[in-house]
């Protein structure tokens, strides 16, 4: 064959092929651009491909590239990386069937299959179909790797969640198991990803639907399922799940009946427990350790202790030994009714039994010592947990500090942190913030900034509060250079101070009669776009009031009403009030005039003052008169 001829047929594939694509873009499947073929979702329609693409070389023809994966997968999985690169033009070809193909291809070889799924999501960025999920999911069943086919299902839970179109997974699963080999723990694996993912409505539906199609899930899904209603709250689904476990023949294990005695606890239901705990033993189940936990917590929680006694003397005559759990649930009733000497008691008659306590025993105890404010007692459970290797946790430092707390002993709080610190105990932020609000409500600001600057150097980091707080107990006590230096600490730390600390120490500086420190105060905070309160502007009012200076108070009461809106009566009567100890009642009244204007409206003590004023220009005018 001539060049000539050659060139004529490629001209004439060329053309054709551009007929064919033209044909094909305008389907409703199809796509104009490489990337859209990439992104179509759920086609498993055949693509409509030219025959005459047969005379192109392989790696230039469509209909070839499923054979030519397949091939490269068959030889070693790396050459995907290399074949990658032989048929890029044909890339745009790879849709969700052809994806399909090659997975039907390799369902026997799981390994295969997960290596080209991969290479398709990853390294060519193609997304893939929920269908082609699903075909992945069923061959990595069928091969026993639940591992890898329940994280892809999970991935698959969250791809379709996130669509619009609201696919049915079921269906998908079952639709694509007429195609491959499947094993049905697929169904299984599905209602446990709804329960993982905490759609468990999504997980019923699923339930019920496997039932409809003539699986059984096993009992262990349905413990999951179980489970996650239970979490949720939903205890009627609860019952009806198992309802329909005992229809279809679904035997409960011990595990089930446990999960449905805690149903039971949360649902307040606890009098029908007697009467479930014989249906289970009916079923061939004895209550284990788990189920008479369950109950004695619940019976202490509503405070039914002789219940919960009774249980406990019951596991013995039944074989069941109680274990820690059992006991520190008894010591927590006690301890709630104020029976702390008795949950002590059974304290050590439970070590005297074998059986180690735990952080969570002694924080029981430690607790409950403290709300009876028995110290003394909480600080030797302290060194005796310390002693058996068990070191206090937040909770334990807490309990104890707070307790200090209550009884106003805070010097012996912060000896007992600076103890536990040596004994190598982490003493969290929350309790150094306790000390220092503390010792702040104490009116005791330069004991607490001591601890502030002591803890800072081991990394502490308070919060603004804490600062804040700092300012308004030093502000308070009439410390006002103090309560600056803590506020410019805050601005070195870019640490904003808010309206409380700026009120404080406006409050405190006009107090000692340092008006010009408190307007320019005022001026930083509004600055800093914190806006002032009545409380602000009635003591500037009250200080310039207190220095006679009638024209700056009028003048900042005017400020704060035209600014902010802040139409004060108090500030307004104190201004008054200040005008008639003049005896100006001409001034009297011209103030009064401009302040209705403003928006403010006289009461009845405003009156008072105005009658009081009137009273004295009339004796000042009648003085007068006697004197000339």
């Amino acid at each position: 064959m001539t060049r000539a001829s050659l060139n004529a047929i490629n001209q004439s594939l060329v053309n054709s092929a551009n007929f064919y694509g033209n044909f094909i873009s305008k389907l409703p499947f199809s796509s104009s651009s490489a990337s859209s073929l990439q992104t179509i979702e759920n086609s498993q329609c055949k693509p409509l491909l030219n025959p005459l693409y047969n005379l192109l070389p392989e790696t230039r023809n469509p209909n070839k590239i499923v054979d030519l994966i397949s091939s490269s997968l068959k030889q070693n999985n790396s050459q995907l990386t290399l074949l990658q690169n032989h048929i890029k033009p044909l890339i745009p070809y790879l849709g969700c069937h052809e994806i399909t193909r090659v997975l039907l291809r390799f369902q026997s070889d799981c390994s295969s299959a997960l290596t080209f799924f991969n290479w398709v999501k990853n390294d060519l960025g193609i997304k893939l179909s929920s269908h082609n999920y699903c075909y992945i999911v069923h061959i990595l069943a069928w091969s026993k790797n639940f591992s890898l086919a329940m994280n892809l299902l999970c991935e698959l839970i969250d791809f379709v969640k996130d669509c619009s179109n609201c696919e049915d997974l079921f269906e998908s699963l079952v639709s694509c198991s007429k195609d491959c080999n499947f094993d049905p723990v697929v169904f299984d694996m599905l209602i446990k990803g709804y329960v993982r993912k905490g759609m468990v409505k999504e997980g019923i539906r699923t339930f019920r639907n496997v039932l409809e199609v003539g699986y059984l899930p096993s009992v262990i899904t349905c413990n999951c399922l179980l489970n996650g209603l239970l979490r949720l709250n939903f205890i009627d689904q609860c019952w009806l799940v198992y309802e329909e476990m005992g229809r279809v023949g679904i035997r409960p294990n011990s595990y089930t009946f446990n999960i449905l005695t805690n149903v039971f606890c949360k649902d307040g239901n606890v009098d029908k427990v007697n009467e479930f705990l014989e249906r289970m033993e009916e079923e061939g189940f004895d209550p284990d350790l788990v189920t008479y936990n369950t109950l004695i917590s619940s019976y202490c929680r509503k405070e039914r202790l002789n219940d919960a006694f009774y249980l406990y003397r019951i596991m013995y005559r039944r074989g069941v030994v109680p274990d820690l759990v059992s006991y520190t649930a008894l010591m927590n009733g006690l301890c709630k009714e104020g029976r702390v000497r008795e949950a002590h008691q059974l304290f050590h008659r439970m070590v005297h039994r074998g059986l180690n306590p735990d952080i969570v025993s002694y924080n029981t105890l430690i607790s409950g010592y403290c709300k009876e404010g028995r110290m003394q007692e909480s600080k030797y459970l302290v060194h005796e947990m310390i002693g058996n290797g068990i070191s206090p946790d937040s909770f334990t430092c807490r309990v104890l500090v707070e307790g200090y707390g209550k009884q106003g002993r805070l010097v012996s709080a912060l000896n007992l942190v600076v103890e536990l610190r040596r004994f190598g105990v982490s003493i969290s932020s929350g309790i150094y913030d306790f000390l220092i609000v503390s010792l702040c409500h104490e009116d005791r600001p330069f004991a607490a900034k001591n601890i502030l600057g002591r803890i800072s150097q081991d990394g502490y980091v308070p919060k603004p509060d804490i600062y804040n707080e700092l300012i308004e107990t030093f502000c308070r006590c009439n410390n006002v250079a103090d309560a600056l230096l803590v506020k410019a600490e805050m601005v070195s730390k870019r640490i904003k101070v808010n309206l409380v600390a700026y009120r404080a120490l406006i409050c405190s500086s006009c107090r000692i009669g340092k008006t010009h420190e408190a307007e320019s105060l005022m001026e930083e905070m509004l600055k800093s776009d914190i806006l002032p309160d009545p409380h602000i502007c009635r003591v500037l009012i009250q200080c310039y009031c207190d220095h006679m200076d009638i024209d700056k108070a009028e003048s900042i009461l005017s400020f704060f009403a035209k600014k902010f809106r802040i139409l004060d009566t108090e500030s307004y009567n104190v201004l008054v009030s200040t005008c008639t100890e003049s005896g100006d009642m001409e001034k009297l009244m011209e103030l009064q005039d401009r302040m209705m204007k403003l928006g403010f409206a006289p009461n009845s003590l405003t009156c008072k003052y105005v009658i009081h004023g009137l009273l004295k220009a009339k004796r000042l005018y009648k003085q007068k008169l006697l004197g000339s």
